[in-house]
């Protein structure tokens, strides 16, 4: 699947209504599947930025390119080096989140202004990256945090690269109504 322009993503993210309806992402992946709620009130930019990404097919097909035992799981980049992105960055909303276990987060340079489409799931406590790194969500039950670790205790290489690839096959969007 061809990769969507900036500017379409970016008009898909403008046409949420983060206000009216609560979201959900689920990440289909080779190793079951990621229900991951969203935080629209602590960083309602990455919520709409990852849900554009999803509806637009963005990560499927996309592998966890990173995986660091006892601390996250990454993916998100359309090359699988750490390298991609989708062409534009997105503002930093670092908020009182604290990093433990489930917490979906975003990947960043050194540059706090810097995220794209790569993001990292916790495997276990990271405070060192609270108010460092943007928490958008969580693991949404203990499902798929089982998923979660079990991909975090796949065999990597010397650079954490997955000796087995582990593939989001396809990422969905389901949205209910505010209560």
């Amino acid at each position: 699947m061809p990769t969507p322009s900036a500017a379409t993503l970016q008009q898909a993210a403008k046409d949420l209504d983060l206000k009216a309806f609560d979201y959900e992402v689920t990440l289909d992946t080779s190793a079951g599947p990621i229900r991951l709620s969203l935080d629209s009130t602590s960083a309602p930019g990455h919520v709409r930025n990852i849900l554009a990404l999803a509806q637009s097919g963005y990560y499927d097909g996309v592998g966890f390119h990173r995986i660091i035992k006892g601390f996250m799981i990454q993916g998100g980049c359309p090359a699988g080096t750490g390298t991609g992105g989708p062409g534009y960055t997105i503002p930093a909303e670092f908020n009182r989140t604290p990093h433990e276990p489930g917490v979906l987060s975003m990947a960043r340079t050194s540059d706090p202004n810097s995220a794209g489409s790569q993001f990292f799931i916790c495997l276990e406590n990271a405070r060192s990256l609270d108010n460092q790194y943007t928490a958008f969500g969580r693991t949404a039950d203990e499902a798929s945090l089982a998923v979660v670790k079990a991909i975090g205790s796949v065999q990597t290489d010397s650079r954490d690269k997955p000796l087995e690839p582990v593939v989001i096959k396809k990422a969905t969007v389901q949205r209910t109504p505010k209560a």
